[in-house]
C-alpha cells in the first residue's frame, strides 16, 4: 500500500510557516465504464463507504416504485441520499417522510446528536435544545428504510439487522453497482447503526460515475434528486451543498465520516473518490478542491463558493492567524 500526501497544515508567524501536521490519503478518478484515469496513491486503497453508500442504499426502495407507492415529493427523495444538518426544512422533510409510511420518530434506531447545523454556522447550539433521532444526520435515509419495510409488510423492529430482507436486498444492490459479489463486501456498522460496506477507492470511484452518467433508471432517478436538493443532501455551509452549486445537475457530492468524498460528473461521466487515511475532514475537503482544480473543473477555486475550502487559514481562540491548510495532492494520469 502506498499512500501520498494529500494536504499539509502549516505553523507559524509572520511571514514564516513550517509544516506541522501531513495528512496522507489515495485518490482515485474512474470512468463509467470502470476504467481508472488518474490517481493519487493506492486507488485500490480498501475503505469503509460510510456516507457516501447512501444513493445505493436508497436503489431497493426506488426499484420497488416506492417513490409512487408513498407519492414522494423529489425533495423528499434527496433526503433518503442526505447527511442533513437538521435544519427545520430537513426535519419536517424527515416527519414528512415518515408520516407517509405510517411510521414516526420512535420507530428511527439510528439514535441522536446535536444537528451539525450549528458547527457549520459557527454558532453554540440553544441551551434547551434536546435533540431527537430527527436530528440525527441519517434521519433521511433510516426514513426510506422504514418506508420499504412498510410498503413489503417485512419487520420495522430490526430493519437495521444485516439478514433483514431489506438489508440484503441492499448488499446485493450495492455489489452489483460496483461490480462485486455483494456477499464478498467486507462489512461494517456505521456511525447511526446500519451496515455499511468497504470497497476499493476506485470502485467507490465507479459507483458515482455510474450515478452521474445514469439514464432512465432508479439511479438517475436518485441523481436527479440529489442536485435538484443539493440543500436537503447537506446543508448551510456545508461542502456537498457547495460543490453541487458550482455546477447545477452536473455535479453530484457526497461526503462520507472519516474521511471520505465521492463526486460524479454527469458532462465528463467520471466518478471521482477520495480517502484520507486518518480521517481528518479539514484535510479531505481542500484535497477534494484541489482534484477538481487538477482535473481542470475549477479556476481559482478563492473566488468561487468553493472558498472556504480552497486554502483555508487557521486561526487560534483569539482568531489570530496561525498557519494555513494547503493541498498537496499531485494527481497522475494512469
Amino acid at each position: 500500500m502506498t499512500l501520498a500526501p494529500l494536504v499539509e497544515v502549516t505553523r507559524g508567524a509572520g511571514s514564516v510557516d513550517t509544516v506541522e501536521c501531513i495528512h496522507y490519503g489515495s485518490v482515485a478518478v474512474v470512468d463509467a465504464a470502470g476504467r481508472l484515469r488518474y490517481a493519487a496513491g493506492d486507488p485500490s486503497f480498501l475503505t469503509f463507504s460510510r456516507s457516501t453508500l447512501k444513493p445505493f442504499q436508497a436503489l431497493p426502495f426506488v426499484e420497488g416504485g416506492g417513490v409512487s407507492h408513498f407519492d414522494l415529493t423529489s425533495a423528499e427523495l434527496a433526503l433518503l441520499c442526505a447527511s442533513h444538518s437538521g435544519e427545520a426544512f430537513h426535519l419536517d422533510g424527515v416527519r414528512s417522510l415518515l408520516t407517509k409510511s405510517g411510521c414516526d420518530e420512535h420507530h428511527l434506531q439510528c439514535g441522536c446528536h446535536t444537528p451539525t447545523y450549528y458547527s457549520a454556522v459557527g454558532k453554540r447550539p440553544p441551551a434547551n435544545l434536546k435533540p431527537t433521532p430527527l436530528h440525527h444526520n441519517c434521519s433521511g435515509k433510516h426514513a426510506g428504510f422504514l418506508a420499504y419495510c412498510a410498503q413489503y409488510g417485512l419487520p420495522l423492529e430490526s430493519y437495521l439487522d444485516p439478514a433483514h430482507p431489506l438489508q440484503m436486498a441492499i448488499r446485493k444492490r450495492v455489489g452489483s453497482v460496483v461490480g462485486m459479489d455483494g456477499n464478498d463486501l467486507p462489512l461494517g456498522i456505521d456511525g447511526c447503526s446500519a451496515p455499511n460496506y468497504a470497497l476499493p477507492l476506485e470502485r467507490l470511484a465507479a459507483a458515482y460515475a455510474r450515478l452521474a452518467a445514469s439514464e432512465g433508471d432508479a439511479l438517475s432517478t436518485l441523481f436527479a434528486a440529489m442536485t435538484a436538493h443539493p440543500e436537503m443532501v447537506s446543508g448551510t455551509n456545508r461542502n456537498d451543498l457547495a460543490f453541487m452549486r458550482m455546477a447545477p445537475g452536473d455535479w453530484v457530492a457526497k461526503i462520507g465520516a472519516d474521511g471520505v468524498q465521492t463526486i460524479g460528473i454527469r458532462s465528463a461521466g467520471l466518478g471521482i473518490a477520495i480517502k484520507v487515511v486518518d480521517g481528518n475532514m479539514r484535510a479531505l475537503y481542500t484535497a477534494a478542491v484541489s482534484v477538481l482544480q487538477q482535473l481542470g473543473y475549477v479556476d481559482a477555486p478563492e473566488n468561487t463558493g468553493l472558498a472556504p475550502w480552497a486554502l483555508p487559514l487557521v486561526t487560534n481562540a483569539r482568531g489570530t492567524r496561525t498557519g494555513v491548510v494547503r493541498p498537496v495532492v499531485k494527481l497522475k494520469r494512469v
